[in-house]
């Protein structure tokens, strides 16, 4: 799970996509232009393969504010998921 006391990525984001993994789920976390409006842009999908390799049917997406308060329900969510859907993980993180 994602303690969001000691998750800080914020500043990374604004200049690069950054990716990580949490016990076979993969994440992508990235600014991106939506109309006039900037948004985090949150992906998730199953290991063992990248994003680019990964079919578009097994990822999640979910926008958020693209501010450090966006990120901290960026975390909920991934966390969220995490718990919701375990087995897909757990899963995939024995391929």
């Amino acid at each position: 799970m994602i303690d969001k006391e000691k998750f800080h990525v914020f500043n990374y984001i604004k200049k690069e996509e950054y990716c990580a993994s949490m016990d076979g789920m993969r994440y992508m976390m990235k600014k991106a232009q939506r109309e006039e409006e900037t948004v985090l842009e949150v992906v998730i999908w199953p290991e063992p393969n990248c994003y680019a390799r990964t079919p578009e049917e097994k990822k999640q997406r979910r926008e958020f504010a693209f501010s450090e308060t966006g990120v901290e329900e960026a975390a909920d969510w991934l966390n969220e998921q995490y718990g919701k859907h375990r087995p897909v993980w757990e899963s995939a993180n024995k391929l």
